[in-house]
């Protein structure tokens, strides 16, 4: 495709993120520098190769899914943000912000309110984490507590009401057992049929351990186990763009966004919904990036809105506020190790 296409495609996407509206030769022949009937003719081969569409035979031209996957992967030229811009960014996270989901429901709630779309947050599969150790603490006449710490620093507990009490002999076979089968395990390697083999293995401990066995499958499935939340739904319910059907529908069954919210392990993405059938809105995207914590990605954060986003604007937002909750969690934890 000749730089002149491109010039006029460029102008097309950035009028119809602007306007919502079909874009005619003469609205953008001042960026183009061409006489409206030779952007026409443009514009009729860009529709010929897939870029454009025209709604209406009236109409002026619409970008395609394929004319804003070109756009976002190699035309558009994504906004610098000023430092004064960076410090209202900043100012969105408050000081009393301190514990990890404060945090990120802070972040969220000020991409939503910037952008007028909905922002989702996902927990990561602890991708690489293993289990670090298993510990049990009595606590009562035949109550115990379960904890079970991964390498990531992530710890999930579970009490435990037997109908015994177990004697020190039991509970330090228990702990020189889980060293030896759990330890170092891979928690993406952790599976139903792996904790069957742990039961049978415990042999003539099995009658009197093979319940606290049973709750370390339940705290594993915590582990392994995504959650995804929107902030600014509301956005999506009054955006023009959308079926409200499918909004609410999405709302009910958000986990179905998370296949794609996975694919930002590499770094942010921007997904289109024509990509794929697993996508409940029709006409929207999703950009995404992950965020770190000490070095280890533990969640993403997403923008969800109709296919005509600002992605020159939105990005930098987006990859601002993922950097800088990769800062304050990291900061966060240096302190919690420093007390």
């Amino acid at each position: 495709m000749d730089s002149r296409k491109l010039k006029i495609l460029t102008a097309i996407v950035d009028e119809y993120i602007t306007t919502g509206e079909p874009v005619g030769s003469k609205s953008i022949m001042d960026r183009v520098q061409a006489s409206s009937a030779t952007i026409r003719n443009e514009m009729a081969e860009l529709e010929k190769q897939g870029y454009l569409e025209q709604p209406h035979t009236s109409a002026g031209r619409v970008p395609t899914y394929n004319g804003f996957r070109l756009y976002v992967d190699s035309l558009m030229e994504k906004n610098k943000l000023s430092d004064d811009e960076k410090k209202r960014l900043d100012s969105m996270i408050p000081a009393s912000a301190v514990t990890e989901e404060e945090l990120v429901n802070s972040a969220s709630l000020a991409l939503a309110e910037l952008t007028k779309c909905a922002a989702v947050v996902a927990s990561q599969t602890p991708k690489f984490s293993m289990i670090s150790k298993v510990e049990v603490i009595p606590t009562g006449k035949r109550m115990y507590v379960i904890l079970m710490i991964a390498s990531n620093g992530t710890i999930k507990n579970k009490v435990c009401r037997l109908e015994f009490d177990l004697t020190n002999e039991q509970l330090e076979f228990f702990d020189s057992f889980m060293q030896k089968n759990l330890q170092g395990v891979a928690i993406d390697s952790l599976s139903d049929k792996m904790f069957e083999d742990l039961t049978a293995a415990l042999g003539s401990y099995m009658m009197t351990l093979s319940p606290l066995v049973a709750e370390l499958l339940e705290l594993s499935k915590e582990f392994t186990s995504q959650e995804i939340s929107v902030a600014g739904a509301n956005n999506l319910l009054t955006c023009k763009d959308f079926d409200q059907h499918e909004i609410i529908s999405f709302l009910d069954n958000k986990r179905e966004m998370m296949h794609f919210v996975n694919e930002t392990f590499s770094g942010l993405q921007v997904l289109f919904s024509p990509e794929s059938d697993g996508f409940v809105i029709s006409n929207s995207s999703l950009i995404a990036a992950p965020f770190s914590k000490d070095g280890r990605q533990i969640g993403t954060l997403g923008l969800l809105g109709p296919m005509r986003l600002d992605y020159a604007k939105f990005i930098p937002y987006l990859e601002y506020f993922s950097s800088r909750l990769t800062e304050l969690l990291t900061d966060s934890e240096e302190d919690n190790d420093s007390e």
